[in-house]
């Protein structure tokens, strides 16, 4: 068995959910795919991945084995890349779409990926919608929910969090909702972003649970509800993000901290899935990286 090969392939079937996206990716087979897998289970002697007819899941010894994994495959490039010599350097522009919440994030943390390779810039665009990556020349956006352009690549990078939030200035004036239902009566800020913002879906542990509301301020830009929720227009959902530092400082509230928002993937799509310059594949892992340092973004789970 070439360990690095399947390890490889576990790593795509994580991150995609699927063999037959993972065989996309890697140019083989879907049978393929789950043949390496499978072997890498026997050599481990442990089961990583939960199957089902519809769907896979990571094992808890499948989700302790993807950091490790990872640092395999990394140490395996990095070699490959030490051996091409200066044909490795990454140099050249990136042009990167990504929400303004996570936009922030990164553009904190950019300072040392450039510090790392002086030839290489960067050009973040915060968008909140999809974009036409081929006809404006986008080399990764970084995109929440579920990506349905089957003719992108596409990696999931980690899982939002989010927080139901308002101003204790709002919470003066009307009480803080008790249950869920409780909503729809109050002033909502809604963060409308590629569908109808106008349904809220919470969790209660194991199902989603759906709440409409019938909002008066509408922004298709988180930071414009983050502003609008500290002035004390009503509640809002944000990204941990935007509302930890504010709820630890006690400028947000945390409402019904135990129905939280829906948690939803973290993905970055790309159009071809051949030959990524160093370039784009340097800010690539770069993304992962920051994304993974985040335990908020870390995990499918709860938190």
């Amino acid at each position: 068995m070439d360990i690095v090969s399947a390890l490889r392939a576990f790593l795509r079937v994580a991150e995609t959910g699927s063999f037959s996206a993972a065989a996309v990716d890697l140019g083989l087979t879907q049978p393929a795919v789950s043949r390496q897998v499978s072997a890498l289970e026997e050599h481990l002697s442990t089961r990583l991945l939960h199957r089902t007819t519809n769907a896979l899941a990571l094992t808890a010894e499948g989700e302790h084995m993807i950091p490790m994994a990872l640092k395999v495959i990394e140490a395996v490039d990095a070699l490959n890349e030490a051996n091409c010599g200066e044909a490795a350097t990454a140099t050249g522009r990136v042009r990167l779409t990504l929400p303004a919440p996570l936009g922030l994030y990164v553009s904190d943390r950019l300072a040392e990926l450039l510090g790392r390779h002086p030839g290489l810039s960067v050009e973040m665009l915060f968008r909140e919608d999809p974009s036409d990556l081929v006809g404006e020349g986008i080399d990764l956006e970084v995109r929440l929910g579920p990506v349905s352009d089957s003719g992108l690549m596409c990696r999931r990078i980690g899982w939002t969090t989010a927080f139901l939030v308002a101003a204790p200035s709002y919470l003066e004036q009307r009480a803080a909702p008790k249950a869920l239902d409780d909503i729809g009566d109050h002033e909502c800020i809604c963060y409308s972003r590629a569908g109808d913002g106008r349904l809220w879906t919470f969790s209660d542990g194991s199902d989603d649970v759906f709440v409409r509301i019938a909002p008066r301020l509408v922004a298709n830009n988180a930071v414009a509800v983050h502003r609008a929720v500290l002035a004390g227009n009503g509640l809002a959902i944000l990204s941990h993000i935007l509302a930890c530092p504010d709820i630890e400082a006690g400028r947000l509230i945390n409402v019904m901290p135990e129905f939280p928002p829906a948690r939803l993937p973290i993905s970055v799509v790309y159009p071809s899935r051949r030959n990524l310059p160093l370039r784009v594949r340097t800010v690539l892992d770069f993304l992962v990286q920051v994304v993974r340092e985040d335990p908020l973004m870390t995990s499918s789970l709860p938190s």
